[in-house]
C-alpha cells in the first residue's frame, strides 16, 4: 500500500544495516540467551507451589479492571508485604512489568525543576520514563564516578541518580557503595534498578543493594519478576509515602488493568523458593568462571559479552552457533553503539561445563 511507503523505507534501512529483527523462538537450541538464570520459569517447584495457591483463590481469570477499580485483592497486597520485607523496604508497589515500573516511576516522580542524572547506559525503559517526566535530564559516564560527581556538583534543585545494579548489555556491576556516598554528599534521591541481580546476587538472591547493606540510602529500587524470578512483574519499594504518591500519580499503574491472581501466585511461589537456591547459584558461578577461563571478559554475572564489532559479524557469529545447537543471539547496533556490536552470552544453572566447553570451542574455532 502506498501510505506504507515510509514505513517499508525505514525498514529498507534497517536491512541494508544488517539491523532487521525478526521474531523466531528457539527450538531446541541449548539456552544461552533467556533470563531465565535459575531456571525458575521452567520450574515443576514452582509450577506446584503456584498451583496448590490458586487453588484457594476465586476461579477468575482476569483481575477485571485497575488496581484502584475492580483489580484490587488481598493477594497482592499480601504478596507487596511479602517481598518488601524479604527485601528490607518499608513497603513496596508491584506493577505489570518492569517497563512498566520504570517508565511510571520515572514519567511521575520527578518534577518539573528536578534533575535526573542517569548512566549513560540505563535501560530503554528509564530513557522512555525520563521523556515523559517534567524533569531536567542529563547522563554521566558509565559508572564513572568522577564524572558523577561533576554533574552533581553542577546541578540545582532536587536531583535523583538513577543506575543499575547490574547492567544488561555487559554484566557488569555499578560502584553502588561510592554512588551512595556521592549522593549522601550531594543529597541526591538514589534510585536502583535491580532487575539483573535480583535472585543471583547475594546470599538469598536479595540483590546487590542488601548485599551491600545500602538500602536505607536509596530513594527507590526496582525488582523485576521477569529474569531470574521466572514470573512476570515487577514492585517498586519505597516508603509509604512514595506508594501513595504512585498510586495516585503514576499513570502506568493507574490506567492499566491488574495483574491476575494467578500470576501473583507464580510470583509468590518463586519468591518462597529462589532464596533457597544456593546450590544452583554456586554452580552458576562455576559455569561464570569457566566462560571466563576459556573466552575471557570481566562479567562477575551471569551475562557474558563475546565481542563481534560490525552488525553483519555479530549477526554471522551468533547464527553459525545456533547451527551447532546453542541459542546466542547477537546484540546489533542500534541497540549497542557502533563498533561495539557483541555476542550476549547468558549462562544458566540448568547449564552444565559441556555445554559452556562446546560454547568456547565453536567461538574460537570461528572465523
Amino acid at each position: 500500500m502506498q501510505h506504507e511507503d515510509f514505513l517499508r523505507t525505514a525498514l529498507d534501512k534497517r536491512r541494508e544495516q544488517h539491523a532487521f529483527r525478526q521474531l523466531r523462538t528457539s527450538g531446541q537450541l541449548v539456552d544461552f540467551c533467556s533470563n531465565d538464570y535459575l531456571g525458575l520459569a521452567r520450574s515443576e517447584r514452582v509450577q506446584e507451589a503456584a498451583h496448590q495457591i490458586s487453588r484457594q483463590l476465586p476461579q477468575v481469570h482476569g483481575s477485571g479492571g485497575s488496581r484502584l477499580l475492580a483489580g484490587n485483592y488481598e493477594l497482592v497486597e499480601e504478596a507487596e508485604k511479602l517481598i518488601a520485607t524479604f527485601h528490607d523496604a518499608p513497603t513496596g508497589l508491584i506493577f505489570n512489568s518492569g517497563y512498566d515500573a520504570n517508565l511510571g516511576f520515572f514519567a511521575s516522580v520527578p518534577q518539573k525543576g528536578d534533575v535526573i542524572i542517569y548512566d549513560q547506559l540505563i535501560h530503554a525503559s528509564i530513557r522512555d520514563g525520563m521523556r515523559l517526566s517534567a524533569a531536567q535530564t542529563f547522563s554521566f559516564l558509565h559508572n564513572d564516578l568522577n564524572d558523577l560527581e561533576k554533574k552533581l556538583a553542577n546541578a540545582d534543585g532536587r536531583v535523583f541518580v538513577a543506575v543499575e545494579s547490574v547492567y544488561s548489555m555487559d554484566g557488569d556491576i555499578a560502584p553502588l557503595v561510592e554512588i551512595a556516598a556521592l549522593c549522601g554528599r550531594h543529597h541526591a534521591l538514589l534510585v536502583v534498578d535491580e532487575a539483573h541481580a535480583t535472585g543471583v546476587v547475594g546470599e538469598k538472591g536479595e540483590g546487590l543493594v542488601q548485599t551491600l547493606g545500602l538500602q536505607n540510602r536509596c530513594f527507590a529500587r526496582i525488582h523485576t519478576f521477569g529474569k531470574a524470578v521466572g514470573c512476570h512483574g515487577a514492585i517498586v519499594l519505597g516508603s509509604p509515602i512514595l506508594r501513595d504518591y504512585l498510586i495516585n500519580f503514576c499513570r502506568a499503574f493507574i490506567y492499566t488493568t491488574a495483574l491476575p491472581p494467578q500470576a501473583v501466585a507464580v510470583i509468590l511461589a518463586a519468591y518462597d523458593i529462589f532464596p533457597d537456591l544456593n546450590e544452583e547459584r554456586q554452580h552458576l558461578m562455576g559455569l561464570i568462571r569457566l566462560f571466563k577461563s576459556r573466552l575471557g571478559g570481566a562479567s562477575e554475572t551471569p551475562i557474558q559479552v563475546v565481542m563481534a564489532p560490525g552488525n553483519e559479524q555479530a549477526r554471522g557469529l551468533a547464527q553459525h552457533l545456533q547451527g551447532k545447537g546453542m541459542d546466542v543471539r547477537a546484540i546489533l547496533h542500534p541497540t549497542v553503539p557502533k563498533g561495539q556490536e557483541r555476542l550476549r552470552v547468558v549462562l544458566h544453572s540448568f547449564n552444565t561445563p559441556e555445554e559452556v566447553e562446546n560454547l568456547a570451542a565453536t567461538v574460537l574455532s570461528y572465523s
